[in-house]
């Protein structure tokens, strides 16, 4: 039987005899403990040395390697040097290898774990090895030991930061008393390291480092990496309500047992001192066995929490009177001042979103970071100003903690469309147009069903339509022509490159082969016959349909930023049921969120696409450049169904439709359809009088003066046509209906909302 004496500075009340099995040999373990009395430990080791077969020492500074440096703890030295009989140890060689295999087993076993967590090590130099596997994963290193030793109040923020305080103190410490400076200001010391730990997401320490500045109030919810927890350790870490312990030393006997007794029985068993097992025969060893940290829950519940980050912007100059106290009067040449100015404003946090709960039990909260500029204005700049912008809202976002940001409204298609972002940013950037192309088509399917103005093929349980995309050689808008092709009768995919067109056509075609798709480059004439309309041409501004054409009851679902119908095109069209995007409800009750012009727990497409892919912890560019994915975009509604994403609400120029707003639009249509013939001779049904003029505001206005032009044009034409006719009766007779036709459908709309949105 082999005989391990373990010498430790803690409390002798823990002294224990105990036998084991390991390694193939029984093992006699003997603990005693010195009380933190460095004469009686010394003693105890020189009593001890001839009572084992090794002996090890615990609860004692290691030495360590930082960088090219060798930092030697004098004490654990002088201490070790008394043993000269056996092999001895502190443990440092194997908790170091131990370390490094724990993190990379973290990180595997629950998936991409620490990728751009905020780490505190309480002491890095201790720790190094494992801050050097760390940094594989994450740049938010942040290590205590210059305020813990000098009394400096602040953090070392980088491995290159540690290595030269390494260095420097071995110069000049020793020149100091080294016990004074780490014993003063110890009151503001561990208020400052309290406040740090509260702002990290892991902290690496020893149980008497972390029992020393924690509280329920800076550990909870934290994940902790410390060694050799035990029963009295464990009920610490659930008063301070901690999520994770991961306990790097593992659990092989009945009782815990500390890393410096594990290598001490390694060593006794190889009958070899320290210096000459090399860490591959360590290793070798830890694979026999199998070694694994323990991953422990104090709480009882993991909560597996994943960060994210969103950019949002104003849409208009109306956008920016509801988020700043701007007087209702402002003058438009002073507003037009704040818009340029406010495009130069740095990104800032908006508000943090918290408790998004997957049904798989993945937790996600994240950042919606604001940007100043306008799609005016950034149309206004070379994309570089953007990207600038937005490269400073990934830093921000990075030191905040997100693993991945997600790109929202114009900022993800301005320029080339996120991909030079993303090849700058050290985050993964995604667009978000996956999502927001099925989202958008997910509710434009939910509003014809609403509708009920078509049916379904018993047979191919297809919907009796005919749709068609605009721009449909577009990112957005080939993906838009490929699921409805799957769901329509008939699908009319047009743009202005016939070659690309009929590409595209073929692929579709391999898809769903029993398609009906037909190719056109000059669609006007085919508008009046389609139920259904997808824009997605990113025309920023240029007329795209002239929704005058448009059936009555036709559903247009306008994907495209910035918007293809404008909300004065939209106005003309009551009858016609225009949707801007399909809004994702989350699965809980979010917290923290402030106002994006959207209902309670309700949010953008693009910002569903982000959350979702932290949710699965799919820490990766996903969605960039103009080219949208097909497959990728089934895979992001595989994902939001999984995570308990659902359609929540279908929305307009005007805000969210309500089932009130779709019901007046069919009973328009309804009505229209009695005068209406194909090529859109017949004037479409108006709004009721009341309603329009509530909801077409200045829309209305602007239309009231060209409506009276008219008038008097076509009052001069009558004139002339009653001289050469010689009857009233004939030429006044189409002039008024004329006039009215032309002035109604401007000025009546049932848009009950403004239009400015956050994203």
């Amino acid at each position: 039987m082999k005989k391990v004496v373990t010498v430790s500075l803690g409390s002798s009340k823990y002294d224990n005899t105990f036998k084991t099995h390991f390694l193939g040999q029984d093992f006699e373990l003997v603990r005693h403990g010195a009380d933190d009395d460095m004469t009686k430990a010394w003693e105890l080791m020189r009593r001890n040395q001839g009572e084992g077969d090794a002996v090890a020492l615990g609860d004692i500074g290691d030495h360590y390697q930082v960088g090219l440096n060798s930092v030697i703890n004098k004490e654990t030295k002088r201490l070790l040097n008394v043993v000269t009989r056996v092999p001895v140890t502190s443990g440092a060689r194997l908790r170091r290898l131990l370390q490094v295999r724990a993190i990379r087993h973290v990180q595997h076993e629950l998936g991409h774990y620490f990728n751009n967590n905020i780490v505190l090590f309480l002491s890095g130099m201790r720790n190094y090895d494992m801050a050097v596997a760390m940094s594989d994963y994450t740049k938010n290193l942040y290590f205590a030991d210059a305020l813990f030793q000098t009394g400096a109040p602040a953090m070392l923020h980088s491995l290159d930061q540690l290595e030269m305080f390494a260095k420097g103190s071995k110069l000049l410490l020793p020149r100091i008393s080294r016990e004074v400076l780490e014993k003063s200001l110890s009151g503001l010391k561990r208020a400052k390291a309290q406040a740090e730990v509260a702002k990290a997401h892991v902290v690496v320490g020893t149980y008497a480092e972390l029992k020393a500045i924690g509280t329920v109030g800076n550990l909870s919810g934290k994940t902790l990496i410390t060694s050799a927890v035990d029963d009295e350790r464990l009920a610490f870490f659930k008063r301070c309500k901690v999520n994770l312990v991961i306990d790097v030393s593992p659990k092989l006997f009945d009782i815990v047992v500390g890393v410096h007794t594990l290598e001490a029985m390694i060593l006794a068993k190889l009958g070899m001192p320290e210096n000459e097992v090399s860490d591959d025969d360590f290793n070798e060893i830890l694979d026999e066995l199998q070694v694994k940290p323990r991953l422990l829950h104090p709480t009882g519940k993991f909560r597996d929490i994943r960060r994210f980050a969103f950019v949002i912007h104003p849409l208009s100059q109306e956008f920016s009177r509801k988020g700043f106290p701007l007087p209702k009067g402002t003058p438009k040449v002073i507003m037009n001042q704040l818009e340029s100015q406010a495009a130069h404003m740095p990104p800032m946090v908006y508000c943090k979103m918290e408790h998004i709960v997957s049904p798989t039990g993945a937790e996600a909260e994240g950042w919606l970071i604001s940007v100043g500029g306008t799609p005016k204005e950034m149309l206004a700049r070379s994309p570089e100003f953007t990207y600038r912008r937005l490269l400073m809202a990934a830093e921000m976002a990075e030191k905040l903690g997100a693993q991945i940001m997600g790109l929202g409204a114009f900022t993800k298609v301005v320029g080339d469309a996120g991909v030079t972002v993303a090849r700058r940013a050290r985050i993964p950037i995604t667009t978000g147009n996956s999502y927001s192309a099925s989202g958008a088509l997910w509710a434009a399917a939910d509003a014809m069903k609403r509708m009920g103005l078509v049916g379904i093929d018993p047979k191919t349980r297809k919907v009796q339509a005919k749709t068609m995309v605009i721009g449909a050689t577009g990112s957005i808008g080939s993906v838009s022509a490929r699921l409805l092709a799957m769901a329509f009768d008939q699908v009319v995919i047009a743009g202005r490159d016939l070659a690309k067109l009929e590409e595209l056509k073929k692929s579709m075609l391999k898809d769903s082969p029993d398609a009906d798709i037909v190719c056109s480059t000059d669609y006007d004439s085919l508008l009046c016959d389609m139920d259904m309309i997808v824009t997605s041409t990113s025309g920023a501004g240029k007329k795209i349909l002239d929704i005058t054409k448009v059936k009555p009851g036709c559903v247009i679902t306008d994907v495209a930023r910035p918007l293809d119908l404008p909300p004065e095109e939209v106005a003309k069209r009551p009858d016609v049921l225009v949707i801007e995007s399909g809004e994702i409800e989350l699965p809980t009750k979010v917290r923290g969120m402030k106002s994006i012009g959207l209902p309670n727990n309700v949010i953008y497409a693009c910002l569903a696409e982000t959350i979702v892919l932290a949710l699965e912890g799919r820490f990766e560019v996903f969605t960039i450049g103009r080219d949208t994915e097909w497959p990728k975009v089934k895979e992001i509604y595989r994902l939001g169904i999984k995570h308990g994403m659902k359609l929540a609400a279908i929305s307009g120029v005007g805000g969210v439709f309500s089932d009130e707003d779709i019901a007046k639009v069919k009973k328009l249509a309804l009505t229209a359809r009695k005068t209406w013939t194909l090529g859109g001779s017949a004037a479409p049904a108006v709004a009721p009088r009341k309603a329009a003029k509530k909801a077409a505001g200045t829309v209305a206005a602007k239309a009231a003066k060209p409506v009276k032009a008219v008038k008097a044009v076509k009052a001069v034409k009558a004139v002339k046509a009653v001289k050469a006719v010689k009857t009233v009766k004939a030429a006044k007779a189409p002039a008024k209906p004329a006039a009215k036709t032309a002035a109604k459908p401007a000025a009546k709309t049932p848009a009950k909302r403004a239009s400015g949105k956050a994203s």
